[in-house]
């Protein structure tokens, strides 16, 4: 089972870059993507349902914004579109997050797969308040899937790079949203305490360089790999032990986000 997950920064965007062309050569079961900036009436019949998958989204209210979509080659028994939506009894004080549009699950069988867009703190003071707030919000969430017996992994953006090998510039970025001490900290309470698993970082557990997965679009950040991993596959442990393989696809662009691509010994 070959699972990837992109931050496309614009599916209108992505799709004009030769998003399409590439995913049809990848042949993925599952493609999680995130931050979609559309509505359905900007979709065209390609975005919604490329040839041989089915396609599922959850779209921000605010037009051009955040969003989170699935594509996947099976038909889902449930898609859950929303954290407000859920039938584990964690879902309440959920509508401000969902009109951004940053969750939606698909499930098969026992097994779910869902696509998160968690917020950035960058721009202010504001969003790092709500990014905080979402993060705490979350747990609860978190703590449901992985005790609900379900096979379960978190495809998506999380704006968190984890350890100091995941950024190169760790130093200056200490005091920066994304690499916060208490947002690293929340990251490694899901590990230790929560039970999930970081797939990347359990097949290769000593990569720095080419492990990043976003790169600034400030000076030349891409040409000379100052980048960042915030992107991740975080799994319920039985799922993340049948991970064989691990990639950053960085041989084509599609938005200022590299693909991270998973292949799971999964039927």
């Amino acid at each position: 089972m070959k699972i990837i997950s992109l931050n496309l920064n614009g599916i209108r965007s992505a799709t004009n870059k030769g998003l399409y062309a590439w995913l049809k050569k990848q042949d993925a079961d599952i493609i999680c993507m995130q931050e979609i900036k559309a509505q359905v009436s900007d979709m065209t019949v390609e975005m919604l349902n490329p040839e041989g998958y089915f396609g599922y989204f959850h779209y921000a209210e605010k037009k051009g914004y955040s969003g989170v979509g699935i594509y996947t080659k099976v038909q889902p028994d449930a898609v859950i579109e929303g954290l407000g939506n859920s039938n584990l009894g964690y879902a309440h004080g959920m509508t401000d997050i969902d009109r951004e549009g940053r969750y939606i699950e698909a499930q098969f069988g026992n097994l779910s797969v869902v696509s998160l867009y968690l917020p950035s703190g960058s721009s202010g003071e504001e969003r790092q308040a709500f990014k905080f707030s979402v993060m705490e919000r979350f747990v609860p969430q978190l703590q449901a899937l992985k005790q609900s017996g379900r096979d379960v992994v978190i495809c998506g953006d999380w704006n968190i790079a984890h350890k100091e090998a995941d950024l190169k510039n760790w130093k200056g970025n200490r005091k920066n949203s994304g690499f916060l001490p208490e947002e690293r900290a929340w990251l490694t309470t899901l590990f230790d305490q929560v039970g999930w698993m970081d797939v990347y970082r359990k097949l290769y557990p000593d990569a720095t360089d080419a492990c990043y997965t976003w790169w600034s679009n400030r000076g030349q950040a891409w040409a000379k790999n100052v980048g960042w991993r915030i992107d991740y596959q975080i799994a319920t442990p039985e799922l993340a032990s049948k991970a064989v393989a691990a990639s950053v696809y960085k041989d084509e662009r599609f938005s200022d986000h590299a693909p991270l691509i998973v292949e799971y010994e999964w039927d």
